[in-house]
Parts: structure tokens; sequence; C-alpha cells
């Protein structure tokens, strides 16, 4: 059982998990490059070398996504049976030519946007276009990589969701690593700009939930109770108290946010929160639950330890190029 949770299926999903959460850091950290080159301020040329180190990592966060589009078969329904959907959405979006262009459309995007600001090469007309190009994509592949797992459910804000989580996660990664070196005052808004991401990702869930609860409808109360069972209750109750309430906490008082010791609690809470979110929000779409679990795991720890391998060897250069 062991060895057939490592092929088929099971590993195509748990692969497509760990890529959910995994991902959010490189794509968050290129973000905050392109949000930082528009405000400037001193959280991002101290945070800098991370985010660019981080950022570069968008070429493997494309790179690792290969997998999921070679075996898209195995994860989504409507790439085998079209009548879980409505015929022109089949047609005209939701298939496997359309599906295989937004992803390479995007990933490639995202991978010249992460490159040239790791590379120092930042302009504030890129970085406009940069964020509205990014904005446009998440809205779309959101939808096509997670959403349509299950895709007779719909939820307006959820690529809205996923794109704060990614900036939650950036800043989190950040938190840890970076605040050894920060003085408190640059600490303090680091530890602001992750309160405003929790927030907002508390935020939207809860409106999401709100709605679908108000609307009643068949297909959002399935999907809910998908995750309404003791185990899934449990973990995004988890996810809530350690990855918001305890950081809010944390965050909120003056004193958290500029103590080393504080900030990095609090993002190390915050990625833990973030890899139950991604849990909770994907794994119930799954038969072989567990099997996802344990796999998606073990993936998630190769990707991490192999990024952080490289973005180490990635931080002298970027150093080298910090304006």
């Amino acid at each position: 059982m062991a060895a057939a949770a490592w092929q088929g299926p099971a590993l195509s999903r748990a692969w497509l998990v760990a890529f959910g959460v995994w991902s959010c850091v490189p794509v968050g950290s290129m973000m905050l490059l392109l949000i930082h080159s528009l405000t400037g301020g001193r959280w991002g040329e101290e945070s800098a070398t991370i985010l660019r180190a981080s950022a570069a990592l968008t070429s493997v966060v494309a790179i690792a996504f290969l997998p999921i589009l070679v075996n898209f078969g195995q994860l989504y329904p409507w790439a085998h049976a079209a009548s879980s959907l409505a015929q022109d959405v089949a047609q005209r979006y939701l298939n496997g030519q359309g599906y295989a262009f937004r992803a390479a459309l995007a990933l490639c995007g995202w991978w010249i946007l992460g490159t040239t600001f790791a590379l120092g090469k930042m302009r504030p007309l890129l970085a406009g276009l940069g964020l509205a190009f990014y904005g446009a994509m998440i809205s779309l592949v959101a939808v096509d990589w997670y959403l349509s797992l299950e895709p007779r459910y719909v939820a307006s804000a959820f690529p809205a969701t996923i794109a704060i989580q990614q900036l939650a996660a950036a800043l989190a990664f950040v938190a840890v690593f970076a605040a050894p070196s920060l003085d408190e005052s640059v600490a303090s808004d680091i530890g602001a700009l992750l309160l405003a991401a929790l927030l907002g990702v508390v935020y939207l869930e809860f409106m999401t939930y709100l709605v679908a609860w108000y609307g009643d409808l068949p297909d959002k109360a399935a999907w809910y109770l998908k995750r309404s069972s003791f185990v899934w209750t449990a973990i995004i109750v988890l996810a809530f108290v350690l990855g918001a309430v305890l950081p809010f906490c944390i965050l909120l008082l003056r004193k958290g946010r500029r103590s080393r010791h504080g900030l990095q609690s609090a993002g190390a809470l915050v990625l833990f929160g973030s890899t139950l979110h991604f849990d909770w929000l994907l794994v119930p779409a799954f038969e072989d639950q567990v099997n996802v679990v344990v796999v998606g795991t073990g993936a998630l720890a190769i990707l991490s330890v192999g990024s952080m391998l490289v973005g180490s060897a990635l931080i002298p250069e970027a150093s080298h190029v910090r304006s």
C-alpha cells in the first residue's frame, strides 16, 4: 500500500497539494518586489536579499508544475468527464488545451518577472504592468489549478484568497529568515504587513463561507460538507487558531512586532497555518486522502529543502546586485 501511494493518481494529487503550498513563497516574493518597486520603503530594502533569492525560484516553480501538466488527467474530473461541466464551459474554457496555455502563460510571465526583479532590474512601469499581469493570471490559474478539482463549486473570491495567501506566506518567510538582521523599526513594518495579509485571508475565507451559507445552494453546500467531517473541521480550526489567532495576538502588540523572536514565531505559525489551509482546501476533493496527505508532506519536504539549497546559493549573488 505504501508503494502504491508513491505512484499513479495519489502521487499526482499529492504533488499538486505540495506545489500549491510551496509555490506561495516564490510567487509571493515576486509580488512583494513588484509592490516595493512602486511604493518604496525600508522594509523592502532590508529584506531584498531574501526576497530576490526567493523570487528567483519562480523558474523552479515553472519546472515543478510540469508533472501536474503531464498528469492533469489524473487530477481533474473535467479532463475525462466533460459531463461534469456545462457544455459551453468545457468547449470554450476548461479543457486540456486551454488549461495548458493559461498555465504556460502565467508561469513563463512569472518566471520573467521574478528573474528580472531578482537581478535588481526594477522599473516602476514594469512593476505596475507586472502586477496587472499577475492579477489577471492568478484569477485564471487559481481556478484552473485548484478550484476546478471540484468544477461545480464556484467562488468569486477564491483567486483573491490564493493571492493574499501567497503574500502572507512570503512575508512570513521573510519574518522567519530575515528577522535576525532587521532593526526594530523595519521588523515592525514587516510585522504590520504580515498582520494585514493575515487579516485579508481570514476575511475573504469567512465571507466566502458566509455568502455560501446564506445562498444555501446544493453545489456550494456539497463542497463544504466534504470539509465538515471531524478531521477536516479540526484541521481548519487548528489552522485558524495556530495560523491566524496566535500570530494576530503577537503582531498586534508593537513589542511583539519589534521582537526578533516574536516576529519569527508569528512567521513560523503563519507558514504552518498556510499549509493546513491548503490541505483543507484541496485534499477533500480526493478519495485517497490519507495517501495524498502523507505523500504530499514528503513532496513538500523535498521541494522545500531543494529550494532552500538553491536559494542559499543565490543569496550572495542577490546581495551583490542589491540596490
